[in-house]
């Protein structure tokens, strides 16, 4: 007998996976499918599955993992050192916002609590829905983009008082709302002094001491328990699970191992953060939209031209012109996701009715809806309220790119002996460069060298989009790990990044087959050294040093074709690493008397795919003999294939002439 509750899940299973395959394919974000069928499958509309409180407490957890993950992001010297944007525009935005909002929903006869809620959760933007629709339509490195993108980003960071705030204004009246606001303030600080404190002294050597393990199963656990018992102190002082699950995140997104957790943490975070998504669609009650869908339709309109209106007018006054400012704001109108998250909030904590959450819900559901459509046409409607052209120079610099990630930098996978050298020459270049390693030890000693060193394994695609593989302008495979090599490559080609992949291997095996899989570049060790040792020879030999050069990228342009034209072994050699699988290689075929090729020309040869590297005759050695030589006795030629084809071919050369038929007999007469 089935259980009801793993009908439930089957149910929101099946569901999910054709809603969000239906809502990628429009290009739509993800989370409004989710919403779509939690307000289709549950108690107001199908009542397929209802909404429990088992449902609502794992959608909590998405929430926490959620505000880990933007913690990891923003730890505590980044925001520092992004301190005017942090609290300068970023600030600015949300605080005017939720003000203005929150004073007209006031003076509608709405109490100040309910007020504050509604203009928060209006003050969000959606990062998701604003990066993916620039990217789009190639605005995500415009002056506009950048500053949308970056002001909806801190947005997460500078939100995080509500989730303190919010659950104090559903325990006090107006009358005694400041002692218990203060008393939240002073635990929230108590809070964050314990989990920095934590971090400082606790974290890092735990996380060096499980990456040394090389378990990635040990190291998923540790994440896991980090975050939950963060979240689990924060929860004890009456505060809100997510807030020390941002302390904690922040905390290690100082530290080297930041690319991994995230790693490790984004398909839980991913999952149950669909599952939010699911509780909040149940509380859209289906049966109410003929009713407020005008007046959610009329807030979302009203709440995309205020924010625009806000936004624009603060980012004029911060020094940009007025067209990429009213452009920002636009970009910035759309409703969030995290203003999801603070209305679970007022509603657990009773700070705002239902009706009215419906209300909210719906037009901020509008808002993601239209979103799209103003996105698209931000240029038509700028030039229309600025009437002049959008100028890209003016106004506030911004040297990196708007959520700090860097921009046309080098990827260095593995950061051993080869890695680090080509590390020190971009240095000296002053080439920017993020350096991926396993080794816990090696992190640990460069990171506080102050290298951009980070623990992470370079085969995930999390991993490489951490570190901006997206905007690198080339990946360097530094390891001899020739599968992690090949995902690599396999993440290249399957996002379509626009870079470079250069892939060190060990030997010259590999190469043809990592050149069809996309690699730019392969640079074997084995015949690098060749070619170097071949260089200083022949230097010491005082062949001219430009014609040494000349031979030498000659080579290289060749794909090392002359180098990888050796005579090898087909005996296993114990102890020399030099030695290298047998692939194709060079051998001689000596032409013996009674030899089926003797008077053939080697245009009419039959190598079996081998192909002639020279002739030899009478000791003298032809590297391009013509095609109408004929091969006689004693002649050696010299051929390059595999192994199979170089015994076919050899078969073929020698063997014997056919012995001309004998005359046939005269018949006898009686």
């Amino acid at each position: 007998m089935v259980s009801t509750a793993y009908t439930h899940v089957l149910t929101l299973l099946a569901v999910s996976v054709l809603a969000v395959v239906i809502f990628q394919r429009m290009r739509m974000p993800s989370s409004l499918g989710y919403l779509l069928v939690g307000a289709v499958v549950g108690p107001h509309a199908l009542g397929l599955v209802p909404d429990a409180d088992h449902n609502r407490v794992l959608a909590e957890f998405g929430i926490v993992f959620l505000l880990f993950t933007i913690g990891l992001n923003f730890s505590l010297p980044q925001i520092m050192a992004m301190r005017n944007l942090v609290f300068g525009l970023g600030t600015s935005q949300v605080a005017f916002t939720t003000i203005a909002v929150g004073i007209g929903v006031w003076l509608m006869g709405y109490d100040p609590a309910t007020a504050f809620v509604v203009g928060a959760v209006v003050a969000q933007s959606s990062t998701t829905i604003i990066s993916k629709q620039l990217a789009e339509q190639g605005e995500d490195q415009s002056r506009h983009g950048r500053l949308g993108v970056a002001m909806s980003v801190f947005q997460d960071v500078t939100a995080v008082p509500f989730v303190v705030v919010i659950p104090v204004l559903g325990m006090a009246s107006d009358a005694s709302l400041a002692w218990p606001l203060g008393v939240a303030l002073f635990k929230a600080v108590v809070a964050f002094v314990l989990v920095f404190l934590a971090g400082r002294w606790l974290l890092r050597p735990l996380f060096h001491e499980v990456a040394a393990r090389r378990s990635a199963e040990v190291f998923t656990l540790t994440v896991l328990l980090v975050t939950l018992t963060a979240a689990g102190i924060t929860q004890s002082f009456g505060l809100s699970m997510a807030l020390g699950a941002f302390l904690a995140g922040m905390m290690l997104g100082e530290t080297e191992f930041r690319h991994q957790i995230e790693s490790t943490i984004r398909p839980f975070r991913d999952v149950l953060l669909g599952l939010f998504f699911v509780t909040i669609g149940m509380l859209l009650d289906v049966s109410t939209l003929p009713e407020i869908w005008h007046l959610a339709l009329a807030g979302a309109l009203a709440m995309l031209l205020a924010k625009a209106v806000l936004v624009a007018i603060i980012v004029h006054v911060a020094g940009v012109n007025r067209p990429t400012a009213v452009r920002t704001g636009i970009v910035l109108a759309v409703g969030g996701e995290f203003g999801f998250a603070l209305l679970a909030i007022a509603l657990d904590s009773r700070v705002i009715t239902g009706e009215l959450a419906q209300l909210v819900l719906t037009a901020v559901l509008f808002s993601m809806v239209l979103a799209p459509f103003f996105l698209r046409h931000n240029g038509w409607f700028a030039n229309r309220v600025a009437r002049k052209p959008v100028a890209s120079t003016d106004g506030l610099p911004l040297a990196a790119d708007a959520d700090g990630r860097q921009v046309g930098h080098v990827i260095i996978c593995g950061y051993g002996r080869i890695g680090q050298n080509v590390g020190r020459f971009l240095e000296e270049e002053k080439v920017a460069y993020v350096a991926l390693d396993m080794d816990p030890a090696r992190v640990r000693d460069a990171h506080a060298a102050g290298m951009q060193v980070y623990f992470g394994d370079s085969s995930e695609r999390d991993i490489l989009e951490a570190v901006g593989a997206a905007h690198a302008r080339l990946i360097v495979v530094a390891h001899d790990d020739l599968g992690a090599a090949r995902k690599v490559l396999h993440h290249v080609r399957v996002t379509g990044w626009p870079v470079k992949v250069m892939v060190r291997t060990r030997d010259e095996s590999p190469v043809a087959e990592l050149f069809e899989l996309g690699a730019t570049e392969v640079v074997p060790e084995t015949l690098e050294a060749s070619m170097m040792i071949a260089s200083h020879t022949l230097l010491l030999a005082q062949v001219p040093p430009k014609r040494v050069l000349r031979r030498m990228r000659a080579a290289q342009a060749n794909r090392y074709e002359l180098l990888q034209e050796l005579y090898l072994t087909d005996e296993p050699v114990v102890g020399r690493a030099d030695e290298i699988p047998l692939t194709e290689r060079l051998h001689s075929v000596q032409i013996i008397g009674g030899a089926g090729a003797i008077g053939l020309t080697l245009n009419e040869l039959q190598l079996a795919g081998c192909r002639m590297h020279a002739l030899v005759r009478n000791g003298e050695r032809s590297t391009s003999p013509a095609g109408d030589t004929t091969l006689a006795e004693g002649d050696t030629l010299v051929l390059f294939g595999s192994p199979d084809q170089l015994d076919l071919a050899q078969a073929t050369l020698l063997q014997p002439r056919p012995e001309p038929a004998a005359p046939a007999a005269a018949p006898q007469t009686g």
